[in-house]
């Protein structure tokens, strides 16, 4: 494995830096309250990073969503990306891919996923979708959404068919709970569970690269107050206990960074990368949860304060904690799927 980026996957990352560093300020991000940051998001597009997913693949879109998790910017991007572009350029019919693409690289057109699969989601002979999904990020800014049936088949609803009703989350990530009645649907992909279970793997990997971001930010503020912040004429940063939170917290951060790194390059190199995935989001969820939690108990009495930059990580990393999934959960499934891949493996010994 070789996860040193390509020119254009490390040309992504430093504009999306650049990008989000600028624009996603902590004033900014204040004023926006729950809604995306619109201004924002033109100027993501405009730079043609949406399109440059295609060409930088999984791996590209991880090394960009780390620069959005180290500001917090309020923008679908891991959700476009991973729901709207990737599922339909891997999955898309000729026609989809013709028809949907072009607005999701231009920003014009928002895609989000109602996933993982909904038990009480189905689809009738005539792709009419019924049923209610609790809650969707960015929903409220979306065009389409990618709903997973009770079956694991995927259809692309488009949000203005469908009934939206606002949901305040732990994060300021604009969801709603989506009501589906007899609503109109086309069907991605003509396979069933294994394009369901690729997309679902490439969203737990954007989404842990978020998360990668997410706790990177959270523990730069908390280094920087450390190393400011004085009691007793020396430094926070210089007592072994501060030394040794942050050191955790740093090693955990690479933990979920390396992690989601190894399953978008699985991906991208065309490997099967489903085990990879739920590595990444198990470290993503459980790693992220102490890593925030380290970065706002670091900051002491300022880290209760709620306008402070450091409380957005702590409420982001708990949000991705939530959306990556419970840690016993992402390892039962991990558990799974090692054990069907091992009699799968003895089936073929045999034969």
């Amino acid at each position: 494995m070789d996860f040193t980026p390509t020119e254009e996957q490390s040309a992504a990352r430093e504009l999306a830096a650049q990008i989000f560093t600028d624009l996603s300020t902590p004033d900014r991000l204040g004023a926006l309250g729950t809604g995306a940051d619109q201004e924002l998001w033109k100027e993501l597009c405009a730079a043609g990073l949406g399109g440059a997913v295609r060409e930088t693949g999984l791996l590209g879109l991880v090394l960009m969503l780390e620069e959005q998790g180290r500001t917090t910017a309020q923008v679908p991007f891991a959700a476009t990306c991973a729901y709207g572009l990737l599922a339909v350029a891997a999955h898309g019919c000729a026609a989809q891919r013709e028809r949907l693409l072009p607005a999701l690289e231009d920003g014009t057109e928002v895609a989000t996923g109602a996933f993982p699969a909904q038990p009480g989601v189905r689809a009738d002979a005539a792709g009419r979708l019924s049923g209610t999904v609790a809650w969707v990020p960015w929903l409220r800014d979306a065009t389409y959404v990618l709903v997973a049936a009770a079956d694991h088949s995927l259809w692309m609803v488009r949000a203005a068919d469908a009934e939206v009703e606002p949901v305040e989350l732990t994060a300021p990530w604009s969801a709603g709970r989506l009501v589906l009645d007899a609503t109109p649907g086309e069907r991605l992909g003509a396979g069933g569970r294994e394009v369901y279970e690729d997309v679902l793997a490439g969203a737990r990997t954007a989404f842990a690269g978020l998360q990668a971001g997410v706790c990177a930010g959270a523990l730069a503020r908390a280094v920087e107050h450390t190393s400011e912040r004085e009691q007793f004429g020396k430094p926070l940063a210089a007592k072994q206990a501060v030394l040794l939170r942050a050191a955790d917290a740093y090693m955990d951060t690479e933990a979920i960074r390396v992690t989601a790194y190894e399953a978008a390059w699985r991906r991208d190199a065309g490997l099967d990368h489903r085990a990879a995935s739920l590595t990444a989001a198990w470290w993503g969820a459980e790693a992220g949860r102490r890593v925030v939690h380290a970065g706002q108990h670091l900051h002491g009495g300022t880290g209760a304060d709620l306008d402070h930059p450091v409380h957005r990580h702590f409420l982001w990393g708990r949000q991705l904690d939530a959306y990556l999934g419970c840690g016993a959960e992402v390892l039962a499934d991990l558990g799974e799927l090692i054990a069907h891949e091992g009699d799968g493996a003895e089936e073929a010994r045999s034969a």
